[in-house]
């Protein structure tokens, strides 16, 4: 299964490639996006049913649900903290106005540095958790106070001129004003300088080191089979290009979301700091975690309606 979903992950990673090269820089439409979205997102059921059916006729029925619940519910996990990336990465595209033929680029390539680290990550994971269980309760304990932080800086937006990874950067190398193309380096008076792309492929690197630090322990409380949470997680980033392109431009519909997946974190932080008292059945965590998600898009839109409502009365 490892060697099989590892070619899978290539085998989709070079389409991608491919079809971005054919392509060339161009605006990715809302129907493109909806369209590999769609795709994305059938894939991991198509996934996790051929897992079910794998582990019904080798390992018994009973097997085959749990498994397929935790993959389930780790994926929902991992998508949902994903759209709160989507956000980081609207403020950056958007404080150094990268044209949008060249997000794609920037976007694909931030996406096979996310996968190369999270299965870092998530293999060294599940070797520190099986080696030192107490580990548990660090993970908890730092989903809960994520969960608190992201509740706190729910609707404040950060200063990036302020990033302390954008300072470096700006002291250390010769940076242009202008973008050469899709070029990460480009020549300014005889002088090599780097392209304000190669400041947002940073960036975007950071982003995907801080957010994984986040939603791998998260989901390491729903399962600690490496498998799953590799898988999971991977299905989750792959479809995050096309996730960005279809709610960039809806992202002022989503403004409570985030805290609904604050409530998320603090869930499954204390799920796993319960781990060894009470084992929170999959089902539920699954319908709990679905339960936040949908009331806190539910609430942004019906919200968003009513501020819009007010608006065209005044």
């Amino acid at each position: 299964m490892w060697v099989g979903f590892a070619v899978f992950v290539v085998f989709a990673i070079a389409i991608d490639l491919l079809v971005m090269e054919k392509q060339g820089a161009h605006k990715v439409t809302m129907k493109e996006a909806a369209w590999w979205s769609v795709m994305w997102f059938s894939l991991a059921f198509v996934f996790v049913a051929a897992l079910w059916w794998y582990l019904d006729g080798a390992q018994g029925r009973e097997v085959a649900n749990t498994v397929s619940m935790q993959f389930i519910t780790g994926y929902l996990v991992e998508k949902s903290l994903s759209i709160d990336n989507i956000f980081v990465f609207l403020m950056i595209f958007t404080y150094f106005a990268v044209p949008e033929q060249y997000q794609k680029r920037a976007l694909i390539i931030g996406i096979i540095g996310a996968i190369v680290l999270r299965a870092i990550l998530i293999l060294a994971g599940a070797w520190l958790l099986a080696t030192f269980h107490w580990l548990l309760y660090v993970f908890g304990a730092f989903l809960v106070v994520t969960g608190v932080k992201m509740w706190i800086a729910a609707g404040k937006q950060p200063d990036i001129a302020d990033n302390p990874i954008l300072k470096f950067l700006r002291k250390r190398l010769k940076i242009s004003d202008r973008f050469d193309g899709e070029k990460l380096t480009t020549m300014v008076n005889g002088v090599k300088h780097y392209t304000p792309l190669f400041v947002v492929l940073i960036m975007i690197g950071a982003t995907d080191v801080i957010f994984a630090v986040d939603s791998i322990p998260a989901i390491f409380a729903i399962t600690s089979d490496p498998f799953i949470v590799l898988t999971a997680n991977i299905f989750a980033i792959l479809g995050l290009r096309a996730l960005y392109f279809l709610l960039a431009d809806m992202a002022s519909r989503f403004h409570l979301l985030a805290y609904g997946l604050a409530l998320v974190l603090v869930f499954i932080g204390g799920k796993m700091l319960l781990i060894d008292f009470y084992k929170i059945p999959i089902g539920v965590a699954l319908m709990v975690t679905a339960g936040l998600i949908v009331a806190s898009v539910i609430a942004s839109v019906v919200t968003s309606r009513s501020d819009r409502g007010a608006t065209d009365k005044a």
